[in-house]
C-alpha cells in the first residue's frame, strides 16, 4: 500500500498537485450525517406515527435502532470505519426523554444527552425542525396552513428548534446549521398559489424574528419541487426560499433529489453563494425521483465536490447527507454514503486546478479536456488508502468485515 502511495504521489506531483496537503484539507472538512437513515426517520417521540410528507423508507432490513442508545451505538460504529471528525444531524423527534411531550414543547433540556454524547465523542451537532408525521401535519399544510391553530403550532414548533441548535452551537463550540422544510403543498392544481406562499412568508417571519448568536447558529431554508401529496403545487418552492433566503440573509439548502430529473444542484452552487453568505447541501441520489437513494461516487457527486473545491466554495459550504434506505445494512449506508462523499472531494482536491484554469482562460480548451480525462485515470484509489491508513481507518473492503461481524453481534440480536 505504501508503494501504491508513493507513486501515485508522484504521479500527481508531475501535474503540480500535492497529494499530502490534499489530505490535510480532507481531513478538515466535516460532513454532518444524518441520524434518520438508522432507524428510518422514525425517531423516538411517535414511534407509532405512521411517515406522512411525502416521506417513504422502503425495505425491513433486520436491525433498525428503537431507542436513543440504540442509535448512537449505531452511530459509533460507523464513525469507527470514517476517517475525520464530523457532525450528527438531527431531527426534533430523536429527542432523548421520558417525558411525554409534543413538538411545541421541545426543550434544550429533551436533548441534553445528544450534547453529552457529541462531546464525548468529538462531534458537532445540526437540527432540524420535524413538520411532518404529525396528526397537525395531515391536512398537507403546517406553516401555510389556513388555519392559524395548526399554522402557530408549527411556528412555536420552528421557534423551538431555533433556540435547540443555538444551545448545540455553544455546548460544542460549532455552528450548528438547523434547516426549516415543510412539506406543504396540494396533490391537484391549485386555484389560489399566492395565498399559501403569503402564510408561509409570515409565519417564516415570526419565527426568524428573534435574532441568534451567529458564531453558533446558523440559520437555513429548503425547497422541493414535488411530494408524493404534493405532485402539482409545493409552497416552499425554489424560487419562494431562494429570493425569502437572499433577502433576509439565510442559507439556503440545496437538495440533491427536489429538483426535476434533469437539473442539478452542482450547476446551481456557485450561482447561490454569490448572493448568500453560506450554503447547505443535502446530498443524496434520487432514482426518478425524491427516493433518497444511498450517495454512490457518480457523476453528480463528483461535479458537486468539484464546483466546492475549485474556488474554495466548501470554506461557505456545510455538507450534509440525506439519504434512508431500510433495505440494506443501515450502518453500511451511512459508511458508503461518507465515504464516496469523501473520495469525491478528495479526487477534486487532486485536480491541478490553477493549470486547468488557466488553459480555460487562454482559450486552450484542447488542454483543458486533455487534463479532465486524464484525471479520471490517475491513482486517486492509492491516495485514498492512505488517507484511510492515517486516519486509523479500516481500508479496502476491511471496514465492512467489521460491519458484518457488527452486524451478527449487535444488529441481528434487536
Amino acid at each position: 500500500m505504501k508503494e501504491a502511495y508513493q507513486i501515485a504521489k508522484e504521479r500527481y506531483g508531475a501535474l503540480g498537485v500535492d497529494t499530502d496537503k490534499a489530505m490535510d484539507l480532507l481531513e478538515q472538512i466535516k460532513i454532518s450525517i444524518h441520524c434518520w437513515q438508522g432507524d428510518d426517520v422514525i425517531g423516538f417521540l411517535f414511534q407509532d406515527q405512521a411517515l406522512t410528507g411525502g416521506i417513504q423508507a422502503t425495505g425491513n432490513y433486520p436491525g433498525a435502532a428503537h431507542t436513543p442508545d440504540q442509535l448512537k451505538q449505531d452511530l459509533k460504529q460507523a464513525l469507527r470505519l470514517i476517517p475525520g471528525k464530523h457532525k450528527i444531524n438531527l431531527h426534533s423527534t430523536y429527542a432523548d426523554t421520558d417525558e411525554k411531550i409534543d413538538l411545541d414543547q421541545i426543550e434544550p433540556k429533551h436533548y441534553a444527552s445528544w450534547v453529552d454524547w457529541a462531546k464525548e465523542n468529538g462531534l458537532g451537532l445540526d437540527f432540524n425542525p420535524t413538520c411532518f408525521s404529525h396528526p397537525k401535519s395531515e391536512s398537507g399544510f403546517t406553516l401555510s396552513s389556513a388555519d392559524e391553530s395548526i399554522r402557530g403550532f408549527w411556528v412555536e414548533h420552528c421557534k423551538r428548534a431555533r433556540k435547540i441548535g443555538e444551545y448545540f452551537g455553544k455546548e460544542l463550540g460549532q455552528k450548528c446549521v438547523t434547516n426549516i422544510w415543510v412539506p406543504d403543498g396540494y396533490k391537484d392544481i391549485p386555484v389560489d398559489r399566492l395565498g399559501p406562499r403569503m402564510r408561509l412568508k409570515q409565519s417564516l417571519d415570526e419565527i426568524f424574528s428573534e435574532k441568534l448568536d451567529s458564531r453558533y447558529h446558523l440559520d437555513a431554508v429548503e425547497s422541493k419541487v414535488f411530494g408524493i401529496g404534493s405532485e402539482s403545487y409545493v409552497t416552499g418552492s425554489h424560487e419562494f426560499y431562494l429570493a425569502y433566503a437572499v433577502a433576509n440573509h439565510l442559507a439556503y439548502t440545496l437538495d440533491a433529489g427536489h429538483f426535476h430529473p434533469t437539473e442539478y444542484i452542482s450547476n446551481k452552487i456557485s450561482s447561490v453563494l454569490l448572493f448568500t453568505n453560506e450554503l447547505l447541501l443535502h446530498v443524496s441520489r434520487p432514482v426518478r425521483w425524491d427516493s433518497d437513494h444511498v450517495v454512490i461516487l457518480d457523476d453528480e457527486l463528483q461535479e458537486i465536490a468539484n464546483e466546492l473545491i475549485r474556488n474554495a466554495l466548501y470554506q461557505r459550504t456545510h455538507i450534509g447527507l440525506d439519504f434512508f434506505d431500510a433495505s440494506i445494512n443501515r450502518v453500511a449506508a451511512w459508511v458508503v454514503g461518507v465515504h464516496n462523499m469523501q473520495k469525491a472531494l478528495l479526487r477534486a482536491l487532486l485536480e491541478p486546478t490553477d493549470a486547468m484554469k488557466r488553459f480555460e482562460l487562454e482559450g486552450d480548451y484542447t488542454s483543458r479536456l486533455v487534463y479532465l480525462e486524464q484525471l479520471k485515470a490517475m491513482p486517486w484509489q492509492a491516495v485514498w488508502d492512505e488517507f484511510c491508513e492515517r486516519s486509523n481507518v479500516p481500508c479496502g473492503l476491511a471496514w465492512f468485515d467489521e460491519i458484518k461481524q457488527y452486524e451478527k453481534d449487535v444488529l441481528s440480536q434487536r
